[in-house]
């Protein structure tokens, strides 16, 4: 469930990156779904591959400046492969690439469920029944 509200996120990003710049064209929402859909793909395998030595050589400092330009690159690919999806120059990928990270982080953040974690009274009242035995 997650994945496809992504994708619809991500989607919705591209369309609106696409009426706010002049240099990106999209034909549909459902190009974008598709461009989202092989952008997400291919940064999940690709990308991974590309940003492994690239990080190694920066040695994780600029892990995210790598994962952006990355995500570019993998933008400005799909660019040459989908037909309806057009981007004029390297700038333009790499606004939309930060755009989609900061939507991707902004949906995370939303749907991440505290789960993991434990308030101070829990962990008092945990505390107070091991002390018991």
């Amino acid at each position: 469930m997650d994945f496809i509200i992504d994708l619809l996120v991500s989607a919705g990003v591209l369309m609106l990156m696409a009426y706010m710049l002049p240099t990106v064209h999209i034909k549909s929402f459902w190009t974008a779904l598709w461009v989202a859909f092989l952008v997400g793909i291919l940064n999940a395998t690709i990308g991974a591959i590309i940003r492994f030595p690239l990080n190694l050589f920066t040695f994780f400092l600029l892990s995210f400046l790598v994962r952006l330009v990355v995500t570019a690159i993998i933008i400005k690919f799909v660019d040459w492969l989908v037909g309806n999806f057009k981007i004029d120059g390297f700038l333009p990928a790499l606004i939309i690439a930060v755009a989609l990270a900061v939507a991707g982080a902004i949906v995370g953040w939303l749907t991440t469920k505290d789960e993991g974690y434990i308030t101070m009274e829990q962990q008092t009242k945990v505390e107070q029944l091991y002390t018991l035995r």
